[in-house]
């Protein structure tokens, strides 16, 4: 299979649908659920598809492993092309890793402003015209209102998107049927996408649903969910 075929057949082509095209550039999305849910793997996947169809990706990890996350876009890209037969898989994975760039951060002793003008100086000194930024394990739900502020600006201002993948670190946090916990309210207004992730036991996989979209409250299936054995979106 050729590689337009292959991002033409994506379930990510769903998944845009859902939004009404796409997250969009200026926009904040967020990814959220219990933690091993599988958020990394869906952002992993979300940006394995920008790289594929010639986008730029600077996934920034907050867990302190870069290897792991090196690791997750090896496999999910195999899982990609093995699964369509894709043709000169190990050519054009050596050549769509020019296009993203792993960064690591300790959100504990590293301002957001620290973190944001590294991408900048990145993205305007660095000659890395960045398309999308990933969040990866930052503590958005400890996170002050203003950072996030701060970060929703970032995108306007470099215009491209930013996808988080949260998991609450309270103790006491209160889930809805969505896997979406309570603390995030104080962000509503900040986020322009909101996905709540939760395991469905009976039909074996992770439910993806939209809680909000582009300004609208609802909860609205997406028509891809989470598949836990190869951790990727699928119809």
């Amino acid at each position: 299979m050729e590689i337009e075929e292959l991002n033409d057949l994506s379930p990510l082509r769903m998944f845009e649908k859902s939004l009404d095209g796409g997250l969009g550039r200026g926009n904040l999305g967020v990814l959220v659920s219990r933690h091993g849910v599988g958020k990394t793997a869906c952002l992993v996947h979300l940006a394995t598809d920008k790289l594929l169809r010639g986008e730029h990706v600077i996934h920034v990890s907050f867990s302190g492993n870069v290897e792991h996350v090196i690791n997750w876009y090896k496999e999910v890209f195999r899982e990609v092309s093995d699964g369509k037969s894709l043709d000169d898989a190990a050519v054009v994975y050596n050549n769509i890793l020019s296009n993203r760039v792993v960064m690591n951060f300790s959100q504990e002793n590293v301002t957001i402003d620290k973190v944001l003008s590294s991408l900048e100086t990145l993205i305007k000194h660095g000659s890395f015209k960045a398309d999308a930024i990933l969040f990866d394990g930052y503590k958005l739900t400890v996170a002050t209102p203003e950072d996030v502020a701060k970060i929703k600006k970032f995108a306007q201002d470099m215009n491209l998107e930013v996808w988080f993948s949260v998991s609450p670190v309270r103790a006491d946090v209160v889930y809805d049927v969505y896997g979406v916990p309570n603390t995030m309210g104080k962000y509503s207004k900040m986020i322009d996408v909101l996905i709540g992730l939760i395991y469905n036991e009976t039909r074996d996989k992770v439910v993806m649903t939209i809680v909000k979209s582009h300004g609208s409250m609802h909860e609205k299936p997406m028509g891809v969910n989470l598949d836990p054995k190869t951790m990727l979106i699928s119809n």
